[in-house]
């Protein structure tokens, strides 16, 4: 394989040495120096806070590629099976990884078992199909209906024979409730516009 063709992605770890064993708070996927931006220009997240706890102790956040030369389907794979296996700070695990959704209650059944992990990957699931919809959003100047995110993203099912739009109009009701979205009322097709920020 010519280095042309290298996957370009990889898996990394953000890692507290101040614990024993050094263990990962942060797991995360990247190009380039993605894995060390977090250091450069820390931000004010649970993430940025650890950074910044680490970095006022006179230590130096540890920084692990723990897979490389991925595509960015198989970094996206390894990065929620990782955050599943260490757990988020919001489910009992130790990573500062923000991916539960919205903070909402969950009223489950008192029966349900829920393998360790799912939500985390529902999540990160989630955040993939909003960042494409939003994307979808600004490449299109007059927005972008329900209907259009269904076909353009392959997220339309076929149940009992009937095109079946749901997942696309929470997704959209989601961005709107966040105020990544806005609805332009004007336009006789209820098209959904992106805000741009």
């Amino acid at each position: 394989m010519t280095k042309s063709n290298v996957a370009p992605y990889y898996v990394y770890a953000l890692k507290d040495p101040r614990t024993n064993p050094v263990l990962p708070f942060y797991i995360g996927k990247g190009t380039g120096n993605r894995a060390w931006e977090h250091t450069i220009n820390v931000d004010a997240t649970r993430k940025g806070q650890r950074i910044q706890e680490i970095i006022d102790a006179g230590y130096e956040v540890v920084t692990t590629k723990m897979a490389d030369g991925l595509t960015e389907e198989q970094a996206l794979r390894l990065e929620a099976e990782l955050i599943a296996a260490f757990g988020t700070e919001a489910t009992g695990g130790f990573l500062t990884n923000s991916v539960m959704p919205s903070g909402r209650e969950r009223r489950l059944r008192r029966d349900l078992k829920v393998p360790s992990g799912v939500a985390e990957k529902a999540a990160i699931g989630l955040g993939l199909i909003k960042e494409a919809v939003v994307e979808l959003a600004k490449a299109n100047l007059y927005g972008v209906t329900n209907a259009d995110c269904a076909k353009a993203l392959g997220l339309q099912s076929n149940y009992r024979g009937g095109a079946k739009d749901y997942l696309s109009f929470i997704v959209l009701g989601l961005l709107l409730e966040e105020g990544r979205l806005k609805r332009d009322d004007s336009s006789a097709r209820g098209r959904h516009v992106s805000v741009l920020k």
